[in-house]
Order: structure tokens, then C-alpha cells, then sequence
């Protein structure tokens, strides 16, 4: 296995990469559903002033490990959050969905793309695009900005340098993921109903009620409010 190959196992894989040549996002969930990696991008246009803020705040108000950073061509930057044990999709789009609410308020929702979803996971950094010749990559964050005007590269990354950069990294633990999870939750939610009534959420909110909560907030996106929906469908038995 290449340093490259054991970073991203170590980090990100749901299952240990092995001696493979290439690994895809259907490695990043397994057979259960259950994933340890959780992307947060930004495009249309990529923004590194707009995103860099959530790189900031996850490290200051949440204490988290920093999570990488990708450019990622048309999909713009992209942050990847790396956790110790893996968690459910609906776990992961309440953590991300918080994330959007406290930093990414005033962006346009369809600029944001947050993976996993029930449909699928984000593709794997680093990749080729679909732009002959572009490549995505993990970046430095002094280096972030530079990709503004075009987030790719036009040449395949150097593993060395990219296993380097995710060496640095470190996994968010349990108990930290649960305690942003319960610093991300919305301190009042209006249900989309005649009314004032207003459902306080509370310290021992699970993600599941958290989703709920966003599926029935009126002053939410529509787009989102689908997403969280779709997140609370239960599981097909026949797949």
C-alpha cells in the first residue's frame, strides 16, 4: 500500500484500502451505510473567503481537528472531516446541515453540496475531473486561495505531497463529534404550521430529531428540507 493509499485508509475509508490501485466513493461507506468521511463544498463560484470561515470556526468555536481541504474543478473547495468510528448518514447531514446554518447562513443554498447523502457519497480526492487534463487535490490552507479562479490542477498530484498533507491531519473522536453535534444544534425551530408554536430543541436532541427539525422548518430551502426528508425514509429491506 502507498503512503497515500494508508493516509486516506486512515482517514477516510470505510473499509482498509489494501494493495488496490485506485479507490472510489464506494469506499467510503460500508456495507452497513455507515461512513467516516464527511464533505462539505462550495462552487458556483468557488469561494475560498466564503468557505474558509467554517475551516476557522470548526478548529475555534467547536474544537475539531482541522479538516482537509480539496479543490475539486467544477465542484468547487471542498472540506473533508475525518471520524474515529464511522456514522450514519442521517448523523453526518445533521453535523453538515449545523455547519451550513452557523457559517454558511447567507450563501445560496444550491452553492453547497454536503456528502454523504441517501443517494451517495462525494468522489474521492484525489481524482481525475471531467475536464481533460484537470485533477482534483488536497491543498494546504495557505494555499487555498490561490485556486479561486480554477479549484483543480492541471497535472496529477504528487502522492508524496498529498500523503503529507493528510499525515497532518487527525480523526474527530466520538465524544468530539457528539458535542459539536449538540453545539450545531438550532436553539429554536418553527414547525411549518398555522401558529407560533416553536419546538425547542434540547441537549440530548438526536440527529434524527435534528433532521425532523429541518425537514419542518418553514424559513429553511425547500431543496434541503427534501434532503432531510429523504435522510428520514427508512431503510429498503430489498437492498
Amino acid at each position: 500500500m502507498s503512503r497515500l493509499h494508508s493516509e486516506l485508509s486512515r482517514l477516510y475509508l470505510a473499509q482498509p484500502a489494501g494493495a488496490q490501485a485506485a479507490v472510489d466513493a464506494a469506499d467510503l461507506l460500508d456495507a452497513n451505510g455507515l461512513t467516516r468521511a464527511l464533505v462539505l463544498g462550495l462552487a458556483r463560484p468557488a469561494d475560498w473567503n466564503a468557505l474558509s470561515p467554517v475551516w476557522q470556526g470548526v478548529q475555534a468555536d467547536l474544537e475539531l481537528p482541522a479538516p482537509a481541504i480539496a479543490v475539486c474543478g467544477t465542484e468547487g473547495y471542498q472540506l473533508w472531516f475525518s471520524l474515529a468510528q464511522p456514522v450514519s448518514v442521517a448523523q453526518a447531514q445533521a453535523f453538515l446541515e449545523g455547519l451550513r446554518l452557523r457559517y454558511l447562513n447567507e450563501v445560496a443554498p444550491a452553492r453547497i453540496a454536503c456528502s454523504p447523502t441517501p443517494g451517495g457519497h462525494a468522489r474521492l480526492v484525489p481524482a481525475p475531473l471531467a475536464d481533460a487534463g484537470q485533477w482534483s487535490a488536497f491543498v494546504s490552507a495557505d494555499l487555498a486561495a490561490v485556486f479561486a479562479d480554477d479549484p483543480s490542477l492541471d497535472l496529477p498530484p504528487g502522492e508524496d505531497n498529498q500523503a503529507d498533507l493528510l499525515s497532518r491531519l487527525k480523526n474527530i473522536r466520538p465524544a468530539e463529534f457528539d458535542a459539536a453535534l449538540q453545539r450545531l444544534r438550532p436553539e429554536a425551530v418553527p414547525l411549518a404550521a398555522s401558529g407560533a408554536a416553536v419546538v425547542a430543541t434540547t441537549a440530548s436532541q438526536t440527529p434524527q430529531a435534528f433532521l425532523l427539525a429541518v425537514m419542518n422548518d418553514a424559513s429553511v430551502p425547500l431543496a434541503l428540507r427534501i434532503e432531510a426528508a429523504k435522510a428520514l425514509l427508512p431503510e429498503d429491506p430489498s437492498r
